[in-house]
């Protein structure tokens, strides 16, 4: 019974002390964890703010560099520590699902995908056009088949008159629905690759190529800003 109540004792002494200690100092505890809190919600708050302000930059950086930007690049556009471009650009890159991609031991690239960038990339893997089964099949059946018999008359070929000015204008029209053609749309009617425009539409001598290309004489400009583009005003 004497060891035990020395024991319960050991223990029963620091319980009261933090007891007494607890009554005593509640309010300024209480008052230290309310500080505590209020100051993380401000600097939650500040973040916040100071986001929506380089929120621009950022735009403004992934479509000038295709979604691909690194810290330092957000720094320097922005003039403001590394530190805080790469705590912002992994923020962002949470948000959007971005990819990132260690470029060394100490440097990451950020790549962020949007639906132009996108289109930009498979436009310009488009594969080889590959001539069709019924193609292939039918130019085999003409090197095969024997000549026909000179006894027989063939048919006069009757020549289509060619396509009126009126005719192209229209022509036109409908491909220029809103004013403008895609990459895609553009690389049809100039006959040659989509990867071909895609190299070629920022080259100064980009209008006159195209004119040599298109059926029709009209030379095309590209837009930066709309990734589309439109014909020459002559």
């Amino acid at each position: 019974m004497e060891s035990g109540g020395k024991g319960f004792l050991v223990l029963l002494l620091p319980i009261s002390f933090l007891i007494v200690f607890l009554v005593s100092t509640w309010r300024f505890l209480l008052a230290l964890v309310v500080l505590i809190i209020g100051f993380n919600i401000w600097q939650q708050y500040q973040w916040q703010q100071w986001c929506q302000r380089v929120n621009p930059v950022f735009h403004q950086l992934v479509r000038e560099n295709q979604g691909k930007i690194t810290p330092m690049d957000l720094a320097l556009r922005g003039s403001f520590p590394g530190p805080t471009a790469k705590r912002y650009l992994d923020s962002k890159a949470a948000e959007f699902g971005a990819s990132i991609v260690n470029a060394g031991e100490t440097s990451e690239v950020y790549y962020f995908i949007t639906a132009s960038i996108l289109g930009n990339i498979l436009d310009s893997s488009e594969p080889v056009k590959q001539l069709s089964a019924q193609t292939v099949t039918t130019s085999a059946r003409s090197l095969l088949a024997p000549p026909a018999p000179q006894a027989v008359e063939a048919e006069p070929e009757v020549e289509l008159p060619p396509p009126t000015h009126q005719e192209v204008k229209q022509n036109l029209a409908k491909q220029l629905v809103f004013g403008s053609l895609i990459q895609s749309e553009l690389a049809k009617r100039l006959n040659v690759y989509s990867s071909t425009v895609y190299k070629r539409r920022n080259d100064p001598d980009f209008p006159e190529w195209s004119r040599n290309r298109d059926p029709d004489g009209i030379a095309w400009t590209f837009s930066e800003t709309t990734k589309e583009f439109f014909p020459v005003e002559e």
